[in-house]
C-alpha cells in the first residue's frame, strides 16, 4: 500500500465516530458475555430476575467508565449522562434475552456477525484506552502511573468489575479477581496504555500519532479474531513464563527442585531395600 494512502487510512481510523454502530457492537458483545456466563439457565434467570439481568448487563457495558470514575473521584452517574447510549444498551440487552424464539441471540452468535461485532468492539476498546490515557493526563499531567491505570481500566473495565457484576446476579466468585488472573484484554490494554503514554509524553516514538493509534487497533483486532477463529487466547504466556523463570525466582526453584529430586530416589531405594530385608527375615523366622 502507498505510504500516503496508509497514513490517510490511519487518520480516518482516529476520527471514527463510536456512536452508534460501535456502541451497538460493544453492547452486543458485553450482553453475550453475560448470557454465556449465566450458562444453561440464562433464559430462566432473565425471566425470573429481569432487573438483576439488566443491571448486570449495564454494569458490564459501562464498567470501564464506572471504575475509572471511582478511581478519579468523579460522579458515577456521569457515566450514564448520555441517554442515547443507555437506550442503545437497553435495546441490545432486550434483543439478546427477550426476542421471540431467541432469534436475536442466534443471529448475534452467527459466526460472521460475531466476528464483525468482535472486531468493532476492539476498535471501540482502543478508543477507550486512548481516551482514558488522555483524560488522566489532563487531571494528573505528571501522573504516569495514573495514565496507565486509567487507560487499562477504561479498556477492560468489565474484567475488573466481573466480581461485582456476578454479585448482582447472586453469585460470589472471589477467585475471579482480575488481578489474580489477568486476562489477555487487560494485558493488551496495559501495553497499549504505555504506548500511548510514551507517544504523548516523550519523543521516543517518531511515527505520527495516527499510525501509532492505527497500529494498536490492528493489534487488538488481529488477536481478537485469532482468539475466536484459532483459539489463541493469550500470546503473552510464553514471554511471562520466561520472565518468571529469569527474574521471579523460577530458575532457582527449578534448581532446588532438581537438587532435592536427585537425592530422593536413593532414599526411596534404601527404604525399599530395608523393607524387603525385614520382610525376608520375618519370613525366615516364620519358616
Amino acid at each position: 500500500m502507498d505510504p500516503e494512502a496508509f497514513l490517510d487510512l490511519a487518520n480516518q481510523a482516529t476520527k471514527l465516530k463510536m456512536f452508534p454502530y460501535f456502541d451497538i457492537a460493544h453492547s452486543a458483545i458485553s450482553c453475550l458475555y453475560v448470557r454465556e456466563d449465566l450458562g444453561a439457565g440464562a433464559l430462566q434467570f432473565s425471566r425470573k430476575h429481569p432487573l438483576a439481568c439488566w443491571l448486570s448487563c449495564m454494569l458490564s457495558i459501562f464498567a470501564g467508565g464506572i471504575f475509572a470514575a471511582v478511581l478519579l473521584g468523579e460522579p458515577l452517574l456521569g457515566v450514564f449522562k448520555s441517554t442515547d447510549q443507555l437506550l442503545i444498551a437497553t435495546a441490545v440487552w432486550y434483543v439478546v434475552f427477550y426476542t421471540p424464539f431467541d432469534i436475536g441471540y442466534k443471529v448475534l452468535k452467527f459466526l460472521p456477525i460475531k466476528l464483525l461485532l468482535a472486531a468493532m468492539k476492539e476498535v471501540y476498546r482502543c478508543k477507550k484506552v486512548h481516551d482514558g490515557v488522555v483524560h488522566a493526563a489532563k487531571i494528573y499531567p505528571n501522573g504516569y502511573v495514573a495514565m496507565v491505570v486509567i487507560g487499562t481500566v477504561k479498556g477492560n473495565g468489565a474484567g475488573f468489575l466481573k466480581i461485582l457484576e456476578r454479585l448482582l446476579r447472586g453469585v460470589w466468585t472471589p477467585t475471579a479477581l482480575e488481578i489474580l488472573h489477568p486476562t489477555f484484554p487487560t494485558k493488551a490494554c496495559f501495553i497499549a496504555s504505555i504506548i500511548f503514554l510514551v507517544d504523548k509524553k516523550t519523543e521516543l516514538i517518531s511515527a505520527p500519532h495516527s499510525l501509532v493509534y492505527f497500529g494498536i487497533v490492528i493489534f487488538f483486532v488481529y488477536f481478537k479474531l485469532s482468539s475466536v477463529l484459532l483459539g489463541i487466547h493469550d500470546p503473552f504466556i510464553p514471554f511471562e513464563n520466561i520472565f518468571s523463570m529469569l527474574f521471579l525466582g523460577g530458575i532457582w526453584d527449578a534448581m532446588q527442585k532438581a537438587m532435592s529430586g536427585t537425592g530422593s530416589p536413593k532414599t526411596d531405594t534404601g527404604n525399599s531395600s530395608a523393607s524387603e530385608a525385614s520382610k525376608s527375615e520375618a519370613q525366615k523366622k516364620k519358616d
